[in-house]
């Protein structure tokens, strides 16, 4: 099981000319191993490429993803590594949807496939994450 991020599901839908390929390649590679997971955040950052719901269901049916809640504990270390983040001199108010989804995975105790590492790197010692620079 592996978590998906956002940017290589949005990475395929749209076609994007630099990622396209290496999101597919991964997304093929790791469904062979087990499920392609994503969390309520994921699927709320990835709708906006849908003009409807029904549109956005049929895409979460064919990449093959499994729906996963965001456990509690999760939604809590994505408050510290917040606190952490406006502590080093951060601005945004609310807590970030990378902190949100690099907590689950690391609750989870999953892998996550990125292709932007920054923050997963710096606030969540011990992830394992899977990113073009990686693997």
């Amino acid at each position: 099981m592996i978590l998906v991020d956002t940017c290589v599901l949005v990475d395929v839908s749209t076609r994007d000319p630099r990622w396209s390929d290496w999101s597919t390649e991964r997304l093929a590679h790791w469904s062979s191993r087990g499920p392609l997971m994503i969390n309520p955040i994921v699927f709320a950052e990835w709708c906006p490429d849908f003009p409807t719901l029904a549109q956005a269901e049929v895409a979460f049916d064919a990449f093959g993803l499994m729906w996963q809640e965001t456990p509690r504990a999760a939604l809590f270390l994505a408050s510290r590594a917040h606190l952490q983040y406006r502590r080093r001199g951060g601005t945004r108010a609310m807590v970030l949807p990378d902190f949100l989804i690099g907590a689950h995975a690391a609750v989870t105790r999953v892998p996550i496939l990125t292709r932007d590492r920054r923050r997963f790197d710096t606030y969540f010692n011990g992830l394992e994450i899977v990113a073009p620079d990686r693997h």
